[in-house]
């Protein structure tokens, strides 16, 4: 089945990275037990936790007891900001395709895409990761 929404694998494991660290109670969590909880690649999550780390969202730990904290508190921190620290910086979009092919003329979806657009990043900016974690019952199944 098809999403109309997509997300791409690295932006969605750091929502839901985000979101286990949210409710950790402030506990490290090292890369291998988040990658068995969300069953995702170590090394592509490894990858994700440098792009974090590197836009001031999380903190690492190393050593037997280290691993990764939120560098802010959940209420500080929107959706956005950790979307756009994974795949840059969210502008306008006017086409799906991003080609010119159809400059001058209405596009065939009318303002759809643009709406949408602007839909979502407003969402994403003003949900925090507190209410992330709060919707949601990640990280509370069983064996985790």
């Amino acid at each position: 089945m098809s999403n109309l929404l997509r997300i791409s694998e690295a932006a969605s494991l750091a929502l839901h990275t985000m979101g286990l660290l949210a409710k950790s109670d402030a506990r490290p969590a090292a890369t291998a037990q988040v990658a068995r909880q969300l069953r995702a690649s170590e090394h592509h999550l490894a990858k994700v936790m440098q792009r974090l780390t590197r836009a001031g969202l999380v903190r690492s730990t190393r050593g037997p007891h280290g691993g990764f904290r939120l560098a802010r508190p959940a209420l500080q921190i929107s959706l956005l900001e950790i979307y756009e620290a994974i795949e840059g910086p969210v502008g306008p979009t006017h086409c799906l395709i991003d080609s010119a092919a159809c400059e001058r003329s209405p596009c065939v979806l009318g303002g759809l895409v643009r709406s949408v657009q602007e839909q979502v990043r407003r969402r994403f900016a003003q949900t925090t990761l507190q209410d992330l974690a709060a919707s949601t019952r990640l990280g509370e199944g069983k064996g985790e």
